[in-house]
């Protein structure tokens, strides 16, 4: 078998370095002059990433330590549950440091809520008033919680026997963009406008319960307040 000759032309192109062969010495060019600078920017990485698994693992502690104060302090606040003001007592310094020290954990913020109503119970509606408007900067863009805070801050304020403050909660309800518990905040804006004597208002209260919350549990309350039962269109 005769003996294959490579031309010279091809022999100058296999001393010749392929692109990927090119690229590798480059690299390895540009390693060995910026090796330093190369092993600093590592390290950082490493540290960013040790930085971020520490402020992970110190969230997750301090959602533990809160979740399980707050589990403990409801489960203190039932056992007294007969007595508001006596339960009250007994678990507020534990919710107010949960409050104060995990404000930015779910448990903490959770507990705005449950801790505003445990206020309200035992007739601390200041206090329930505070808690309530910090859950409701803190939930105000939830639909469904804001409803339900708004009407909580209405009946903070009607038990206060502030009847321009609670108009202003409810009204924000009846105007508002959820139908969640719009039924309830025309019914107590008709009871106010009825103490104000503005029969008008409670009129127009009444007749937007029968309109559009006929099967409410205050559509027969509502129809009670007037003298003139409301034609349903």
């Amino acid at each position: 078998m005769a003996t294959q000759r490579v031309s010279n032309e091809r022999k100058k192109e296999l001393r010749q370095m392929d692109p990927l062969q090119r690229n590798l010495f480059k690299a390895m060019a540009f390693a060995g002059t910026y090796k330093k600078q190369l092993l600093y920017a590592a390290g950082a990485v490493v540290v960013v990433g040790l930085v971020f698994a520490g402020v992970f693992t110190s969230f997750k502690r301090s959602e533990n330590i809160a979740s399980d104060r707050v589990a403990q302090a409801v489960v203190q606040y039932r056992t007294l549950s007969d007595n508001p003001q006596a339960a009250y007592q007994a678990v507020k310094d534990d919710f107010r440091t949960v409050l104060a020290d995990y404000s930015n954990t779910d448990a903490g913020r959770m507990a705005l809520i449950r801790f505003a109503g445990i206020c309200m119970e035992a007739g601390q509606f200041d206090e329930a008033e505070k808690w309530f408007e910090k859950a409701l900067e803190v939930f105000g863009d939830q639909a469904g919680l804001r409803n339900f805070l708004l009407s909580s801050l209405g009946h903070v304020h009607l038990a206060k026997n502030d009847l321009d403050q609670a108009e202003s909660y409810f009204m924000q309800i009846e105007t508002g963009g959820s139908d969640l518990l719009r039924d309830e905040a025309r019914f107590i804006l008709a009871k106010i406008y009825e103490a104000r004597e503005d029969g008008s208002g409670t009129r127009k209260m009444v007749d937007l319960i029968a309109q559009e919350h006929g099967n409410s549990i205050y559509a027969d309350l509502a129809q009670s307040m007037v003298s003139q039962p409301v034609t349903v269109q």
